[in-house]
């Protein structure tokens, strides 16, 4: 029986393994009559270097390769591999995340307008306030906190989408998922501070009206 090893470095189950004579594999299931690959380990980390010059030495005397020949075979070491990973899922990263920037600014802007809108339809409503005592200050409040609430509804339904999301694959296709709590935090945080920023300029604008000029408005 063989210790439990986990996934790989690639996300492949080393658990999930059949091992069998190579001969048998060889002649047997695939009916051809060389090595595809070999994997090897060294007895140490500090080692590697020296394990892998030996064995391309090896390989060239045994293919019979001259020398200044190229080689015709691969040496891969598993650092090259996960590397290669990382490169990969950085990448990924940075897509994603300009996406979502894209989709922030859309989504602020879309509630910049309809703060605007808003401020537009009620002007009246504003004006009232501001005669009755309101201040600037308080206008600007009010409309920040709208602005602020709207966006945080958004925020909500997405986190909901998200973990039905991940519930979803999770159920249909096996795959391990996990929602951290510090990405829920980050996002109610983000959605807040979108309504913020893009509320401000119809709060500011609001909070500016002349209370004269607005009970007017029709």
């Amino acid at each position: 029986m063989l210790a439990s090893k986990g996934p790989s470095a690639t996300g492949q189950d080393q658990d999930d393994t059949l091992f069998m004579p190579y001969t048998t594999v060889m002649k047997k299931l695939k009916g051809q009559y060389w090595l595809d690959d070999i994997m090897m380990s060294a007895a140490s980390g500090d080692a590697i270097p020296a394990a892998e010059s030996q064995i391309a030495d090896l390989m060239r005397i045994r293919h019979h390769i001259r020398d200044g020949a190229t080689d015709d075979f691969n040496l891969r070491h598993p650092t090259e591999i996960a590397e290669a990973v990382a490169a990969s899922a950085r990448t990924m990263e940075v897509l994603l995340a300009t996406v979502a920037s894209v989709s922030l600014f859309v989504g602020g802007v879309g509630i910049m307008n309809i703060m605007l809108v808003s401020v537009t339809e009620r002007t009246r409503e504003i004006g009232v306030r501001l005669a009755i005592g309101a201040r600037g200050r308080d206008v600007l409040r009010q409309f920040l906190l709208e602005a602020m609430i709207l966006s945080l509804a958004g925020g909500a339904i997405g986190i909901i989408a998200g973990i039905g999301g991940s519930l979803t694959i999770a159920g249909l296709f096996q795959w391990p998922t996990r929602v951290s709590s510090a990405a829920i935090g980050m996002s109610v945080a983000c959605s807040a501070a979108i309504g913020i920023f893009f509320g401000y300029y119809p709060a500011r604008r609001a909070s500016a009206l002349d209370p004269i000029e607005a009970l007017r408005h029709e």
